[in-house]
């Protein structure tokens, strides 16, 4: 594997750390829709995620990470359409799609 890849999915790991860190072991939509500083916190972590992903496919476009240009698709909103963010998408893409991708860079660094 590339050097830079793998660098960037180091990043990827470690954005998603501090995600399942921010939300503790009581994963409560609830909680997590009034608390602004926690939503801030992902949504910046989630941007960390998508660039990395940019970056990686830039370097290999056809790299096998699943919904890679929903990613970067994802990241992309947040930064440049940050009204539209809801914290209900938010949260299905941390409950939903982050623990997969978790999985995949895992077995990627073979961790």
């Amino acid at each position: 594997m590339d050097d830079k890849i793998r660098k960037y999915l180091f990043d990827v790991k470690i954005s998603i750390n501090r995600i399942e860190s921010f939300l503790g072991t009581n994963r409560d939509f609830e909680g997590y829709s009034r608390d602004i500083l926690l939503q801030n916190a992902v949504e910046r972590n989630l941007e960390i995620i998508g660039e990395a992903v940019n970056k990686i496919l830039k370097i290999e476009s056809n790299f096998p990470l699943t919904d890679a240009r929903k990613i970067v698709d994802t990241r992309n909103k947040i930064s440049h359409g940050y009204d539209e963010i809801e914290p209900e998408n938010i949260w299905f893409i941390l409950i939903r799609h982050l623990p997969i991708l978790k999985k995949e860079v895992d077995a990627f660094l073979k961790i």
